[in-house]
């Protein structure tokens, strides 16, 4: 059998990994060959390809970033694009394929599936927003920059008597923003899925000079105002699926706290550092297990799956169900959080 790999949507510390287990379990243990689709979908879409075997995956598992490429391709959005996906399929003697990535690649994934392509999901996303699994890889090692971040950011704005925010990736979702928040004893956190109130931001604020500590905010880059303004966007372009670039609320947020108290503010954007670099041990740990379940998945015959960590366990869950809806922090979740806010 010969199986296809491609990473799609942003790069996530684990990827490689991913592609280290895939690979070495179906060679060792099943006697596949592999070929590396580059770039995401538009590997299969334009027949891009690259050799992938134990030679190409050795001293990757450490490594950030895909040794594949990834992009932001929507084959759905092009005309013919399924049909040149099957067309490049077959021309490759590629007999099934898996797929890595968060939302938008496993969405793909999920509608090839349905139309008869022999596809495995493996779910990636550092915002941890993919329902259907405990935790995505690459969501450790940005909770992990996040934390070391706001740890050192504390000093600098004790000794400045400054407000700073840190602005952390999370479109839809404040999984990152809550898990760093908490652990960097921010004094605020401000997520999506809880609009927030500028003026009670600003108490905030206050009360913590008053226990003379410097304030520090975390705010996911989707984070809305209360007042309905919407999200703080760098462009109104759009990609291929559709999202708009989102950026600059943390700037937002640091005029108006200077406005509104008088208090000196200042607004650190961690952005792709969050997503770059050497993944944890912990991701490295998932993103091989994931690896390992999706190569056996394609050897049992498997298709529409994609491989889930619930509890401790790696199981197998129809696509559908990773990709259906967004995984989103709950009011009560967040609760826990709003009790060291001040």
């Amino acid at each position: 059998m010969r199986v296809g790999v491609l990473t799609g949507g942003g790069d996530c510390p684990g990827l490689n990994a991913v592609i280290r287990a895939v690979v070495r379990k179906g060679v060792n243990q099943h006697g596949f060959e592999f070929v590396g689709f580059r770039d995401g979908w538009r590997g299969p879409l334009d027949g891009v390809t690259m050799p992938l075997g134990i030679e190409q995956c050795r001293g990757i598992l450490p490594r950030g970033g895909t040794i594949l490429g990834s992009s932001r391709t929507n084959p759905f959005g092009v005309e013919g694009g399924v049909e040149r996906i099957t067309d490049n399929l077959a021309a490759a003697g590629v007999d099934a394929l898996v797929a890595i990535g968060g939302e938008d690649t496993l969405g793909v994934a999920t509608r090839l599936a349905e139309l008869g392509v022999a596809v495995v999901g493996v779910p990636k996303t550092i915002d941890n927003d993919l329902s259907g699994t405990d935790f995505t890889f690459g969501f450790d090692t940005a909770v992990n920059i996040a934390t070391e971040a706001i740890d050192r950011l504390h000093t600098t704005a004790e000794s400045h008597h400054r407000v700073l925010v840190v602005e952390v990736m999370g479109r839809h979702a404040g999984w990152i923003a809550l898990h760093a928040g908490i652990a960097g004893g921010a004094s605020s956190v401000l997520i999506p899925e809880s609009p927030f109130d500028i003026a009670a931001v600003c108490a905030h604020v206050e009360t913590r000079f008053r226990s003379e500590y410097a304030p520090i905010i975390v705010v996911s880059e989707g984070a809305l105002p209360a007042d309905g303004s919407g999200m703080t966007l760098v462009s109104g372009e759009k990609d291929a699926f559709g999202h708009v670039r989102l950026g600059g609320i943390g700037d937002r947020l640091a005029h108006e706290i200077e406005r509104r108290t008088g208090k000196e503010a200042r607004a650190v954007v961690l952005g792709h550092i969050q997503r770059g670099g050497t993944p944890s041990a912990f991701d490295r740990w998932l993103a091989t297990r994931f690896g390992l379940q999706a190569i056996d998945a394609v050897a049992d015959g498997e298709y529409g799956v994609m491989v889930a960590l619930r509890g401790t366990a790696i199981v197998r869950v129809p696509l559908a169900e990773g990709t259906g809806e967004l995984k989103l922090v709950s009011p009560q979740e967040y609760a826990e959080a709003q009790v060291f806010f001040g």
